[in-house]
């Protein structure tokens, strides 16, 4: 293990003239990840990262090991061996609110057509499932039920004790149940306004959920109606983007247009759209501000931090941090008519306040603007955990995992510990 210390997070020379893409100077006063720990492990593309609780997460690609992380040290707690292929789902399986004794589990999900279900406190292997017939490339867990679903060429439900519930082929839609009765998959509603395949999709609250395709359709959701809200297929707003244009038209090429990953809060969607990042106000229904091109290539996840910022990782090997601001433009006030409403006398002088209010409100805009660039990664870099305090986790095709640290309190950490330590061996002495 590595640990290397960043001064200010320096672009290396060059990268500014790859895109036309916002450069950050050699200080970046508002990004606290000045300090990274490169963790090593891997022999092979590490695409998934799963939290497990505060301060651990699992790690898992094509190599088809399970490693087991403290997040607050980079100590590398277990090594799992159990699969035989790449790894292709991994989902966390906490013991459900009713049950006393923790007892963290996560699963995984293999080319060599297993599930296995590993206990994170022991690094054992808990059970193994061999009975499917292709690859699951989904894992979900649905906490409130104790269940969780395996989705591939077939979606099952199982139980914590890995009894099948239920199996629902997508080929013949039929349904078969096993094991706990009252368990059914049911197809409550077909929607098939996407003219492609749905590659992401996020909910919103339990009203309303956002689903994106391949070909850059992005569709607002009634969740209890099942109706699409609204639809936005290749054109987005641009009006806070430049004056002249009128429409933005995504480019024809689908890697461009591709919606790869959503994100959401109470007010709006953030898109990674292609190789830019696009926020979709749900009460406006519209785009209100744009990254057009945020990264050298296309921008594989996207999440949300506190404070209205965002970070994205790419296919270019960069991850940045990014904040959503509002802009407040005042426009030039309509001149009254009339000596008296002039000086704010008349009845006009209402109307015409209102109207300025009005047009003053109209005329806030927002901007997505680059505040951090985190550079340690020499390839496409997969996904990413927000730990808060402990910092951020990225993962990466270089086989490489970085945990990113804020500068500032690690010092102040390990200043502290080094007092402490002097303290504790009478090392100490206060000289006046």
């Amino acid at each position: 293990m590595l640990r290397w210390l960043m001064g200010g997070g320096r672009e290396p020379q060059g990268l500014s003239e790859k895109s036309s893409m916002q450069s950050l100077g050699e200080e970046q006063i508002q990004n606290p990840y000045t300090e990274l720990l490169v963790l090593k492990g891997h022999h092979d593309i590490v695409r998934f990262l799963v939290q497990i609780d505060d301060c651990r997460f699992a790690s898992a690609g094509d190599d088809g090991v399970v490693f087991l992380w403290n997040a607050q040290t980079g100590e590398k707690l277990f090594e799992l061996h159990g699969h035989t292929h790449k790894i292709t789902a991994i989902a966390a399986f906490p013991s459900s609110g009713a049950c006393e004794e923790k007892n963290h589990l996560i699963l995984t999900a293999s080319a060599d057509r297993t599930v296995i279900v590993w206990d994170c406190n022991s690094g054992r292997e808990v059970q193994k499932v061999s009975c499917f017939h292709s690859t699951v490339k989904c894992l979900t867990v649905l906490q409130r039920l104790d269940v969780w679903l395996s989705g591939g060429s077939d979606l099952c439900v199982w139980n914590r004790k890995l009894d099948l519930l239920c199996k629902t082929s997508h080929i013949t839609d039929a349904v078969s149940t096993e094991g706990s009765e009252g368990w059914d998959v049911l197809e409550v509603k077909r929607l098939a306004d996407h003219q492609d395949n749905i590659l992401s999709l996020v909910s919103v609250n339990d009203l309303t959920f956002v689903t994106g395709s391949h070909v850059g359709e992005l569709i607002v959701w009634d969740a209890l109606n099942w109706i699409s809200q609204v639809c936005d297929c290749n054109t987005w707003d641009p009006s806070f983007h430049t004056v002249t244009q009128q429409e933005i038209k995504l480019s024809q090429n689908q890697h461009e247009v591709s919606i790869q990953h959503l994100t959401s809060d109470a007010e709006c969607v953030f898109a990674a759209v292609g190789k830019g990042i696009y926020v979709y106000n749900l009460q406006m229904k519209r785009v209100i501000a744009c990254q057009r091109t945020a990264h050298d290539s296309i921008v594989l996840h996207i999440a949300r931090l506190p404070n209205r910022q965002l970070v994205s990782c790419s296919d270019d090997g960069s991850v940045r941090i990014w904040e959503l601001r509002e802009k407040q433009q005042l426009p030039a006030e309509p001149v009254p008519t009339g000596f008296l409403n002039m000086w704010g006398f008349g009845r006009a002088n209402k109307q015409v306040s209102q109207t300025a209010k009005k047009m003053q409100e109209s005329t806030t805009t927002y901007s997505l603007e680059l505040i951090g660039d985190l550079i340690g990664h020499s390839s496409a870099v997969q996904m990413f955990l927000y730990f808060s305090e402990l910092g951020l986790v990225t993962c990466s095709a270089d086989h490489l995992i970085i945990l990113w640290k804020d500068g500032e309190r690690e010092s102040r950490l390990r200043s502290l510990t080094l007092f402490q330590k002097l303290e504790q061996n009478d090392d100490l002495q206060l000289r006046f």
